[in-house]
């Protein structure tokens, strides 16, 4: 018989596509190959409103047994916003309302934590998926004896809410996304300092098989790629800024290859072309065929699509103003960052103009991703940490 475990994630199915969520489901089906795998979760597809989109119950997906329950409570988006200016844009605020903005982050589901502490003790390990919603914000500081924490934690002003040094000191060990990560937390939580802890991240696979043609637009012509929600939050404005400032000044064929939904007013332009949502082997085919990735995202636990583009052999062109993806690229040496205008256009020609150097970046992701993002590697780690 395997121990059981257990993981608490706010949306959990496969049409979840996020980061964080999508990290929760590969990470629980990956460890059935250890333990027994539960996990906790509501009925939310939508994460702005927090809706009821699945039926309540426990069914089982892809091995793994998942009970949801019902969010209370949807969120008022518009109040909400509100709360949060005056929470998170002003010290004068109260501790009153910092427990508010948590209930109404959400998504406020209290009878699925109500379950889990009666039922804790019949696993190994409980562990909450992500520091700064409703289930781990109000479920660590429950003080389960075997709670652990994934944080996906970055410099962002909700980590510096004092009711947080609560919800990571309830945590026994964490599962950290890089050496940035925990540095950080360790810095603004000296009391987890020392804590048990494993480096995980998520694991890369490139799809088996021949993956298909890049759309015919794309051939034969050089350009960046981007992956992601296109957003002003992941720096998208600055990075069409940046991109067009580029091309007057340099001019050229290289254009911008954009993947994923768009949020924000996306600039007409011939150089500049939307894909929309694709499939995972189109995306990575699309990466493959790029001549980097760029991310101009300040705030990122991890990132997916810059180890998915150094799997692909490509370089990454990155904002420095991130820890996390300095530090990939410092650690890889598959990729380059940038602080403002001037060093993007330099890191960009740099690629562009050296070819060895070049080459020799492409070969350094691909063996960075192999050695430190494999599946394998990530479940023995993450199985020696909660068996301890």
């Amino acid at each position: 018989m395997k121990d059981k475990i257990a993981f608490v994630c706010q949306r959990y199915g496969l049409e979840v596509n996020g980061g964080a969520e999508l990290y929760c489901r590969e990470m629980a089906e990956k460890m059935c190959a250890v333990y027994d795998v539960e996990v906790y979760t509501t009925c939310a597809l939508d994460y702005v409103t927090w809706a009821d989109h699945y039926p309540a119950g426990t069914q089982t997906l892809n091995g793994v047994t998942v009970h949801r329950f019902p969010v209370e409570r949807q969120r008022e988006i518009k109040a909400f916003n509100r709360l949060s200016r005056r929470v998170l844009e002003t010290p004068e605020h109260t501790a009153e309302q910092e427990e508010k903005w948590v209930d109404d982050q959400g998504p406020f589901c209290p009878q699925l934590l109500d379950v889990l502490e009666r039922e804790q003790h019949r696993y190994r390990a409980v562990v909450f998926m992500t520091y700064m919603y409703y289930l781990s914000a109000r479920g660590l500081p429950r003080h389960f004896d075997n709670a652990y924490l994934i944080p996906t934690a970055h410099d962002e002003p909700a980590i510096y809410l004092h009711y947080y040094e609560k919800v990571f000191e309830g945590a026994k060990g964490f599962i950290w996304n890089t050496p940035e990560e925990r540095a950080f937390v360790e810095h603004r939580f000296p009391a987890v300092a020392g804590r048990p802890g494993t480096m995980a991240g998520i694991g890369i696979n490139v799809p088996a098989g021949p993956l298909p043609p890049v759309p015919e637009q794309l051939r034969d012509e050089p350009y960046l790629v981007y992956a992601g929600r296109i957003e002003p939050a992941k720096g998208c404005d600055s990075m069409f800024e940046f991109f067009r400032r580029y091309k007057r000044e340099h001019g050229g064929q290289l254009r911008l290859v954009l993947m994923g939904k768009a949020v924000m007013e996306v600039p007409k332009a011939d150089d500049i072309v939307e894909l929309g949502f694709v499939s995972e082997e189109m995306k990575f085919a699309v990466m493959g065929g790029a001549k980097a990735l760029v991310l101009f995202s300040r705030f990122e636990s991890l990132s997916m699509v810059v180890l998915e583009s150094m799997a692909m052999g490509r370089p990454v062109l990155v904002n420095g103003g991130c820890e996390v993806l300095k530090g990939h690229c410092l650690r890889s040496n598959a990729g380059l960052f940038f602080d403002n205008y001037v060093e993007f256009a330099a890191t960009l020609r740099y690629l562009l103009d050296h070819p060895a150097e070049y080459a020799a970046m492409c070969e350094n992701g691909k063996e960075y991703v192999a050695q430190n993002y494999q599946w394998d590697k990530i479940v023995a780690r993450v199985a020696g940490l909660l068996s301890a």
